[in-house]
Parts: C-alpha cells; sequence; structure tokens
C-alpha cells in the first residue's frame, strides 16, 4: 500500500483503462479530501435529453483549462492525448495499471449493475456498448499502456503506479 505522508496535493489526476477503479478512487478521494472531481469523458461529451454531443476540441480543451486553474481538482479519464495541461498542472498523478482479467470482471459486473439500475451511467448500457469496453481494454493494453508510460516518464516525481485503485490512503498529516 502506498501512504502518501507528506503534504497532501489538491490537484490529481488519475488515468487508467476502463474497468481499472479511476471512478471509483476519484471518488473516494474527492470524498476524502473535499475536493470536486471531473470524469474526463464528460469534458469531451455533452450529456444532452437527446444523446451525448461531442464537443469541439475547442470547447473541451476550454473546458479542461477552467478545471485546471481552479485552486483543487481530481480529474479522471482514460484519455492522454489532449490533456497535457493537466498532467503539468497536477501535484500528483495515478497510472491505475490493474490486470486484464480484473478489469473484464468489473466490466461485467458493471454493465449488470447499470441493466438492473443499481448503478448510475453516463451512457445508455447497451450490449454495443458493454462490446466496446472489451475493445476499450485491449486497445489499451496493446498500445496505450506503452504510450501513457513513454509520455509520463517526464512526471517521475509525482507520478505513482499502482496494481489496484485500493492500494493508496492519504493521511491527513498536513494540508
Amino acid at each position: 500500500m502506498v501512504v502518501l505522508k507528506s503534504i497532501i496535493p489538491n490537484k490529481i489526476h488519475i488515468i487508467g483503462s476502463v474497468g481499472s477503479g479511476k471512478t471509483t478512487l476519484a471518488r473516494g478521494l474527492s470524498s476524502q479530501l473535499n475536493i470536486p472531481y471531473y470524469e474526463l469523458d464528460n469534458v469531451v461529451w455533452r450529456r444532452t435529453k437527446n444523446g451525448d454531443v461531442r464537443n469541439t476540441p475547442e470547447e473541451r480543451d476550454e473546458q479542461l483549462s477552467t478545471i485546471v486553474h481552479s485552486d483543487a481538482w481530481i480529474v479522471e479519464g482514460a484519455h492522454h492525448q489532449w490533456v497535457s495541461q493537466s498532467f503539468q498542472s497536477a501535484e500528483l498523478i495515478i497510472f491505475l495499471d490493474v490486470s486484464v482479467a480484473k478489469r473484464i470482471a468489473r466490466i461485467i459486473k458493471r454493465f449488470i449493475l447499470q441493466l438492473l439500475n443499481l448503478e448510475k451511467a453516463n451512457y445508455t448500457p447497451t450490449f454495443e456498448m458493454f462490446m466496446k469496453m472489451f475493445k476499450w481494454t485491449n486497445d489499451f493494453e496493446k498500445n496505450s499502456k506503452r504510450e501513457i508510460l513513454n509520455m509520463l516518464r517526464q512526471y517521475d516525481d509525482k507520478l505513482f503506479i499502482l496494481k489496484d485503485n485500493t492500494e493508496i490512503e492519504l493521511s491527513r498529516v498536513c494540508r
């Protein structure tokens, strides 16, 4: 378990594959630290009654800039190509390197809970979406993971790589 006992960060970026536990970790840290969290999918997509509408790159980047320039935030998502300002401004970057088997189990569990209306979804939990999640986790493992880790090397001083979203405990020694 990683225990952070120095100054508790106010700006945290969590990145990992679908099913890695990003949102769960972000919610937990948000609650513990009283810092708002933002899902990058909700920066990419504008949620409407008639379905999701993709924000333009300018709208997306402006939204992220507003978040990054606030005093405290936690952002989470699998996105890495367009979020460099978040990585640069973050005081802590957490890369969730959860096993494929665990991610697959979580994807299946999430889908069932969403179908039963026991878990909220930002999208309609269709079979097509369910299948896309398997493709995304596979693509992440084959391509994105290596790309992200190479990109994050420049942030080694503030990067933690965790094998599970339960491996971190923030101690409120200093704030």
